[in-house]
């Protein structure tokens, strides 16, 4: 008996043997898959975890969850920035059944090999670079998938028809790619599906597949900007599952049909911008969706009312419905929302008064209403919950006063409520708001006293025409517009001011009471663009220090009782407009300004003369010397200039002398030294003999630049930048210098100038580039083609959109490539359309890289050591810190998108000073942005594109650089309207890229190459 036992015993025993055997091959076969995986990667740091140690169980790496049996079933790599194609290797993970791969780099084709992964049930490879057709098998690839996300990549052709017998979809994601074709209708084959993303491709134009309908499992349904057409079928009322219905930024037409609004599970509608009209109706006027937390229906043509039942609704929390052509009242109902947080109404014809609980059951954040024919007061309540950020009720006919509630308001950063009939104090409270940036009250009867130390993120102070009196407030750190003119200040302009408002661009104290002189100070506001204070008692000279205040285009000091001459300084400037009409100045106009370009500028001076038949201003005379000779000053005077004279002459022939040995030291080829940095196929001899007056082509702040032809048989043509010839460089020079060779020969990039090489001498220093035949991008839009090129080789003819669109991708593209690309991330610091330069067809590449600088970090600021770059394109946060990262780069980007869509100059804002505060204004006025476009592309076929890249140019100039996108986000925008070789943007989770009239544009950030 007990040999029995232990025989069956030792039976067993050796029945277990094969078994473990095989289990710990398997183990070991797995972890080495892994390592291959990872080698094949390029060993990225984020599978750091991947290790071959003996004491390291892959099960519990990074990303990795394993069965009992110790087989690989899901790989979760998302997020990890990993490059490269997808590696065969892991084909041979047979137990795999989910594989995420979203929001990494990965490039390549449509993996097939998963086809050897028989049990794969999810595949996420969305937010990648994928490129190329879909398999037309993808059916027998992926036999048993049930949910296959491909969203945001670069997936080219026909959506393959085999895609409709993979009946087990649950959910398919194909939103945001280069799909072409038509709207694939055999989707409906998919009776399982459950969610299904089909926005943002490349479809001909066409309807919504009626058979769409047959999908009743359907919870989520994303079909925005997809060139549909047509109505939207009441086939779809059958869906009536979904949680999520877009079809916006569509050419649909028609009505919104009844049955959308019986959905009960309906959360989210958005069928903005999609050409709907007619009136919002119910089946049985009856609204039984009652779990919508969103309704966005703007930018439409919808008449009538807005449904009293839309306050019904107790989980809404969004109600878009601007840009239409509503009326009527608004539903006092919606004031009683429990969970409304933002409601946008403006640019309709709504009349009567606001809700007037408005705020006070619900966390309401933000109001707009502006553009309707609204009465009645601002709702006290607005503010009750403590959660209200933003108030526009601006174009209306609102009267009383401004709620107290808003003076004890903490969230508050915005308030625009101008043109209107508001009276009465401004809550004191108001100004006492931290995160107040934004107040725009103007021509309205408001009254009160504003505190002498305004809220430190104020940047917009906008109260013209009202019945504000007291002093003028002396801080306001952040203040960029304050516009307080027709009102009732008095008081002297307090040279605290210009310390405590150092970034001012525009001052408008106009029609007031103010007295006093100008502070000689008033110079340092080194900012300021527009400058009017006109109409006041100010007395006194005019400062000489306003002639440094070289951005300054306006100035308006007329009726005032300003005395004295005036100073020649001001010649310095370039204005735009000048009137300094009704004064009692006196002398001679400077000869700078003494031009019938300002024939209006001087009127009612009675003392004041000029050289030149000039509007209302008497001639000068020349005086005689009533002694009848020369006196004895004068003949001193004329014995010192003739000295004078004597030494220039002498100091002009030693450096002709001078200058004619360094001529010939250049020509001899020993004193000079050539570093390259590409091969090249010439001589330093051939380029310093090339440069010559006859191929000088420009001048700039640092040197001369030649185009010279190299005497080779191809031809071949370079454009040479010679540093100013001086015994030495000065530091600024040089470092400019070492700064375009440090990082121009260690990058390469096709949207980035190349240096070819440099060649230096002891007193000069040349930089050899490729020759860019069409120049810079600014003569091209501001008329200013001046022989950068042959008169041959330059058409008179303005850049069609097309062109325009592709020169922002590559400039973009090389911008993207700086700062997320290279190693140490490059910040260029003097972005602008003359150093964007046209190669022959019109390709861009950034030039001129001699303020640029390296960051230790990406995203991490740099300490400069002066400011520097352009006006017009120098970010905000330029004058008040030398602690700079990428984002000015972003800012000055901003400014030449909006002069690539509007053909303005940067500097050309009118009374609003540069080129991005007139966009901002223009855009908060609620002026159509068909009017700024240049007249050029006004009318062409891609008017909806060139609207969306001026609104990105809004965005990039944002005031506080956070607000401001990263330069992918940026590239992932203009792909989109790519139509040449398209791309698409990005995301960084799966969520829909939504836009609204307010804010603008949303995007993500996201983390996708530059070289899309």
């Amino acid at each position: 008996m007990a040999s029995s036992f232990s025989c069956l015993f030792f039976l067993s025993l050796l029945s277990l043997i094969p078994l473990s055997f095989s289990q710990q091959t398997q183990i070991s076969s797995e972890k080495q898959t892994l390592l291959q995986i990872k080698d094949d990667w390029g060993n990225p740091t984020a599978l750091a975890s991947w290790s071959n140690s003996t004491s390291s169980n892959y099960c519990n790496w990074t990303g990795i969850t394993c069965s009992a049996d110790g087989s690989v079933t899901e790989l979760v790599l998302s997020n990890k920035g990993i490059t490269g194609d997808v590696p065969s290797s892991i084909s041979q993970l047979k137990s795999l059944s989910h594989l995420d791969l979203f929001n990494n780099e990965i490039t390549g084709s449509f993996p097939q090999f998963l086809s050897n992964c028989p049990n794969l049930q999810y595949l996420d490879l969305s937010q990648n670079y994928f490129v190329g057709v879909l398999p037309s098998n993808i059916d027998q690839v992926l036999p048993n998938i049930t949910n296959l996300y491909l969203s945001q990549n670069n997936f080219t052709g026909a959506i393959p028809t085999s895609i409709g017998k993979m009946t087990q979809l649950q959910s398919l994601w194909l939103d945001n790619n280069l799909f072409n074709g038509t709207m694939p209708r055999f989707i409906s084959n998919l009776i399982n599906l459950q969610q299904l993303t089909l926005a943002y491709n490349l479809f001909s134009p066409g309807y919504i597949p009626e058979e769409y309908g047959r999908l009743t499992k359907l919870t989520y349904l994303f079909m925005a900007n997809a060139n549909l057409e047509g109505e939207i079928p009441n086939s779809l009322t059958n869906l009536t599952q979904l949680e999520l219905l877009d079809l916006s930024w569509n050419n649909l037409h028609g009505t919104i049909p009844p049955g959308v609004w019986i959905f009960s599970n309906l959360q989210y509608l958005y069928l903005h911008k999609s050409n709907l009209s007619g009136e919002i109706t119910f089946v049985n006027r009856s609204l039984s969706a009652e779990s919508l937390v969103e309704i966005d229906l703007s930018m439409n043509q919808l008449s009538g009312s807005i449904p009293e039942s839309f306050g019904t609704l107790q989980n809404l929390s969004a109600l878009y419905l601007s840009y239409n052509n509503l009326s009527g009242e608004i539903p006092k109902s919606i004031g009683l929302l429990p969970k409304l947080t933002d409601l946008r109404l403006f640019n309709n014809n709504l009349t009567g008064v606001l809700p007037p609980e408005l705020g006070k059951y619900s966390p309401l954040q933000n109001l707009e209403v502006d553009y309707n024919m609204l009465s009645g007061e601002i709702p006290e309540n607005i503010c009750y919950n403590g959660a209200f950020s933003s108030l526009g009720a601006s174009n209306n006919n609102l009267t009383g006063s401004i709620p107290k509630s808003l003076g004890q308001c903490p969230h508050l950063n915005n308030i625009q409520v101008n043109n209107n009939h508001l009276d009465g104090d401004v809550p004191a409270g108001l100004w006492k708001m931290q995160n107040l940036s934004t107040v725009i009250m103007n021509n309205n009867m408001l009254s009160g006293k504003l505190p002498s130390s305004l809220p430190w993120n104020l940047s917009r102070l906008e109260i013209e025409n009202n019945r504000f009196s007291g002093d003028i407030p002396t801080s306001a750190v952040h203040l960029y517009v304050f516009k307080a003119g027709s009102n009732n200040f008095t008081g002297d302009i307090p040279p605290a001011l210009i310390v405590g408002m150092p970034l001012l661009q525009n001052l408008d104290l106009s029609e007031n009471s103010i007295s006093g002189e100008l502070p000689s100070s008033i110079g340092s506001l080194k900012s300021l663009s527009m400058l009017n204070l006109s109409h006041n008692n100010i007395s006194g000279q005019i400062p000489v220090s306003i002639g440094s205040m070289l951005v300054l285009t306006t100035l308006d000091l007329s009726s005032n009782n300003l005395s004295g001459n005036i100073p020649s300084e001001l010649g310095k400037l370039n204005f735009n407009f000048l009137n300094l009409s009704s004064n009692d100045l006196s002398g001679e106009i400077p000869s700078a300004i003494d031009s019938q370009a300002y024939d209006e500028s001087f009127l009612g001076n009675l003392n004041l003369c000029s050289s030149i038949s000039m509007n209302g201003v008497s001639r000068c005379r020349a005086r005689n010397n009533s002694s009848g000779g020369i006196s004895h000053g004068l003949r001193n005077l004329f014995i010192a200039l003739g000295v004078i004279l004597l030494v220039i002459i002498v100091m002009m022939v030693l450096c002709l002398m001078r200058d004619y040995q360094k001529r010939k030291d250049a020509s001899d080829p020993a004193m000079w030294k050539l570093t390259s940095f590409q091969r090249l196929n010439f001589t330093e001899n051939s380029i310093v003999h090339g440069m010559t007056e006859e191929n000088l082509i420009g001048t700039g702040g640092a040197g001369w630049v030649y185009r010279v032809t190299i005497g080779n048989h191809a031809g071949e043509v370079v454009a040479v930048k010679r540093i100013y010839n001086k015994a030495k460089l000065d530091v600024k020079e040089e470092h400019q210098f070492e700064s375009e060779v440090k990082i121009l020969g260690s990058i390469r990039h096709s949207n980035i100038i190349r240096l070819l090489c440099c060649i230096s001498s002891p007193d000069s220093k040349l930089l050899v580039y490729e020759y860019m035949k069409n120049g810079s991008l600014d003569r091209w839009l501001h008329e200013k083609r001046r022989v950068l090129v042959g008169p041959a080789e330059a058409p008179a003819m303005s850049l069609d959109w097309p062109t325009r669109l592709q020169i922002a991708i590559g400039a973009a593209r090389g911008l993207c490539y700086m700062h997320h690309e290279c190693e140490t991330p490059i910040v260029h610091r003097d972005v602008k359309s003359s150093n964007i330069l046209l190669d022959s067809e019109f390709k861009a590449k950034i030039a001129d890289f001699g303020l640029a600088r390296m960051l230790m970090k990406p995203g991490m600021p740099e300490t400069v050591s002066a400011v520097a770059g352009s006006f017009g394109y120098m970010a905000p946060e330029c004058a008040y810190t030398r602690k700079l990262n990428e984002k000015v780069d972003v800012y000055s980007f901003g400014v030449v998108l909006l002069e690539l869509t509007t053909g303005r100059e940067a500097h050309d804002g009118g009374n609003h000073g540069s080129l991005a505060e007139w966009a901002w204004w223009h855009i908060k006025e609620g002026s159509s942005i068909h009017t700024c476009i240049e007249k050029c592309i006004r009318e062409s076929q891609y008017i909806d594109e060139i609207e969306v890249v001026f609104k990105l140019g809004i965005i990039c100039t944002g005031t506080l650089p956070s607000t401001r996108p990263t330069m992918k986000d940026v590239l992932s925008i203009l792909l989109k309207y790519d139509v040449f070789n398209q791309s698409t943007p990005q995301s960084e989770n799966k969520k829909f890229v939504e836009y609204d009239a307010s804010p603008l544009l949303e995007t993500k950030n996201s983390d996708n190459s530059c070289n899309v």
